[in-house]
């Protein structure tokens, strides 16, 4: 049985390991733990099996606007599972728990970069659609908003901003 938590200290190593073997580079790992770090984490959630983490989730704030007419949102990301644990509806059961759990605590757009196959069958849509671009450049497919709350988008649009540590990666 897999079970969806919050990430505890005593994870932080296997999460770092979860990252790193998910994403076959350190690079997802070192972000996760700068924004830690700085304490720009809103989310974190580990998938733990057998009283071993195979993955991780984080959610941290971003911003969506120009100046002065900003307001918040979340970014997801990254979302991780070990590679020996793929394909088993684990990092599914992450995203849907941490969807809810941000929608509990009141927030009202998540935003995510990922797989244009992959994130819509949560409710993710194109960003582009809505008039929110992200500051880097990614393909419009790729880079996907949520409405938390209804109405959550009515009237919004602008720039997405993430945590300046994920300009690194």
């Amino acid at each position: 049985m897999t079970a969806i938590r919050l990430e505890k200290p005593e994870d932080l190593d296997a999460i770092r390991s979860v990252l790193e073997n998910a994403f076959g580079r350190p690079e997802e790992a070192d972000l996760v733990d700068a924004l830690r770090r700085r304490s720009a984490v809103t989310l974190s959630l580990v998938a733990e099996q057998d009283g071993e983490v195979v993955g991780h989730i984080m959610f941290s704030p971003v911003t969506i606007g120009s100046d002065p007419s900003t307001f918040q949102a979340l970014g997801l990301g990254p979302l991780a599972v070990s590679p020996s644990h793929q394909n088993r509806g684990i990092g599914s059961r992450l995203v849907r728990d941490g969807i809810e759990r941000c929608r509990e605590a009141g927030y009202g757009i998540v935003v995510v970069l990922g797989h244009p196959s992959y994130y819509p069958r949560f409710g993710f849509a194109p960003a582009m659609a809505h008039g929110i671009a992200w500051e880097l450049d990614a393909p419009d497919d790729a880079f996907m908003v949520m409405e938390l709350r209804k109405g959550a988008l009515a009237g919004r649009s602008g720039v997405v901003r993430y945590q300046p540590e994920f300009t690194g990666v």
